[in-house]
């Protein structure tokens, strides 16, 4: 425990300096390779934990100190601690005194010790009245930035509040079948006779009761099913594809859209991504899976000149770069990483791509616009700037998102997406 406490510390540490999460993990396996899966599994449930309720914990530490602590690997040992008391099921006295061991090995050494164990035992003494006065605060009460709740309540003045704690939940393991191989309701009889209990949405995605290792999906490897949220598995049925259809993907690594696309038809697929790490990705989802007729080409979407052969599109999916506000309860350290100026950035990113693609697109073409924000400058307004431009574009109406204005809120059974559907006329 006293190893997980410190390296979780560490990892927490380096997010809060400005590091990705995703980022900081994948080094941390690739230079901790002797650490078992039980302590990876325990050492990325604190990290995430932490940044998922960073916002709260950061509000019970203040109310513990006297004044700050310099110190930032024994200010993340003290956010570690507390996370492990009020979410773990370990218990309180252990948590205290592997925190307290744990210490000796920060760069303030023995000094450490007596705060860590001071401020984590009287968190026990007292947590009811110090939970309820951290809950005053809206960022300890909803674990989000001010200026991110602000936000919301402006643009969802009856639904933020629901969002904010959704955003903080646990995210579902869902499941995409691949049609082309298994039916859905046959796939979901193999998981019961491996135990796992699933339940079909509307959508057809199956969304497991609890997560497990990919490796013990039944047909993984054999590319029966693929991990996938049913948000996003949404996008290639809205795409309306057909065989024989010319179809690009941009911005699609790691290609899990892709994957639907060519499950769904056969069709003249192109793969566009601008990172040749993540196209990496895209190719191994496809051996996987089985395909051989598709194009992974590696380019910027907002300047198609560099790539495209002049042939144009009968379909693109266009799920560009965003703030990826909708996927926080996957990527806690969104939360903490974004900047306000960031999402101007994005919307100028998401409109320079919007009119690039356009152009690519063959009349009577449609062009589906996805981000995973949940931000109206990234979604609804972004399309309502690009339609003041472009008279030869119209809405085609999408069913399940229609009566919100194309905006999916992240829920139970699904993260947070943005979906508008668009006709060459």
């Amino acid at each position: 425990m006293i190893k997980i406490q410190i390296i979780a510390t560490d990892v927490v540490s380096k997010v809060l300096a400005g590091a990705s999460l995703t980022v900081v993990l994948k080094e941390l396996w690739r230079t901790h390779r002797t650490l078992s899966d039980q302590q990876r599994g325990a050492i990325q449930d604190i990290s995430y934990g932490v940044l998922r309720f960073y916002g709260q914990l950061d509000t019970l530490l203040s109310l513990l100190l006297k004044k700050p602590i310099k110190k930032q690997d024994v200010r993340c040992l003290l956010l570690v601690g507390l996370y492990q008391l009020q979410y773990s099921k370990a218990a309180s006295y252990a948590v205290v005194n592997y925190a307290v061991s744990a210490s000796l090995s920060l760069s303030y050494g023995k000094g450490a010790k007596g705060l860590i164990n001071a401020v984590l035992r009287e968190f026990i003494r007292q947590r009811e009245t110090l939970l309820i006065t951290a809950n005053i605060k809206e960022v300890g009460k909803y674990s989000h930035p001010q200026w991110w709740i602000d936000k919301l309540r402006n643009q969802y003045p009856r639904d933020y509040s629901a969002v904010l704690k959704a955003s903080n939940q646990r995210p579902p393991m869902a499941l995409r079948v691949n049609q082309k191989k298994i039916g859905v309701l046959e796939y979901l009889s193999q998981l019961n006779d491996h135990n796992f209990s699933a339940q079909v949405t509307s959508n057809n995605a199956l969304i497991l009761e609890h997560s497990v290792a990919v490796e013990k999906l039944p047909g993984f490897n054999a590319g029966m099913v693929s991990v996938q949220d049913a948000g996003a598995q949404l996008a290639a049925e809205f795409l309306d594809v057909h065989d024989g259809m010319r179809i690009l993907d941009a911005c699609a690594a790691p290609g899990g859209k892709s994957g639907h696309l060519l499950e769904l038809a056969d069709i003249d697929l192109t793969t566009l991504d601008n990172s040749p790490a993540r196209l990496a990705l895209v190719k191994q989802n496809f051996t996987r899976l089985a395909f051989k007729k598709y194009r992974i080409v590696c380019g910027d979407a907002s300047t198609p000149p560099e790539w495209w052969d002049g042939k144009l599109f009968d379909r693109i999916l266009a799920d560009v770069p965003c703030s990826a506000s909708g996927v926080v309860r996957r990527h806690p350290d969104i939360k903490w990483l974004r900047r306000p100026s960031d999402i101007a950035q994005f919307s100028s990113i998401q409109q320079k791509i919007l009119n690039a693609l356009w152009q690519t697109l063959a009349r009577d073409g449609k062009l589906l616009y996805v981000t995973c924000s949940i931000f109206f400058e990234e979604n609804k307004l972004q399309v309502e700037e690009f339609l003041l431009h472009h008279s030869d574009a119209r809405i085609v109406p999408l069913p399940m998102v229609e009566a919100l204005d194309g905006q999916l809120l992240p829920s139970s059974q699904h993260d947070g997406f943005f979906y508008t559907l668009l006709q060459k006329i």
